[in-house]
């Protein structure tokens, strides 16, 4: 269980802690609760269905390099015009994340918009943020 205590500085920002067993059907779970909060802001449906299909590949990436039998750890921060989801996995010390120019890196760009990568602590961890277009509301 996952506790967080309240920040005055995220003042008019929800987040949402999700850690799941590394196993396709738990992470099933993890792309409907992104699809949740992306409707909650009002992305379009392509829009939601790009989010899951990144929380699904960083998901992977991910899976790649963590140890058998581990947990995903996935973090949702919203915000009135914003849907980020760090998403994260225990790894070993020289495990690494792909580049920047890799083909993986640049679908998850395509798809979620903002997309960052660290490793730091032995957990390696893929940030993606979706803003809100302006047609979407404001």
């Amino acid at each position: 269980m996952t506790q967080l205590a309240p920040d005055p500085s995220t003042e008019g920002t929800d987040v949402v802690v999700l850690v799941v067993p590394a196993d396709g059907s738990y992470l099933a779970v993890l792309r409907t609760a992104t699809a949740g909060l992306a409707a909650r802001l009002q992305f379009t449906l392509d829009e939601i269905e790009d989010l899951r299909i990144a929380v699904d590949e960083a998901c992977a990436i991910l899976l790649a390099i963590a140890p058998a039998q581990t947990d995903v750890t996935s973090e949702f921060t919203v915000t009135d015009h914003a849907l980020s989801i760090e998403v994260s996995v225990l790894v070993a010390d020289r495990a690494a994340l792909p580049s920047g120019n890799s083909f993986s890196w640049q679908v998850l760009t395509a798809l979620a918009g903002e997309v960052s990568a660290h490793s730091e602590g032995g957990r390696a961890a893929i940030r993606l943020t979706k803003r809100r277009s302006p047609q979407n509301g404001s």
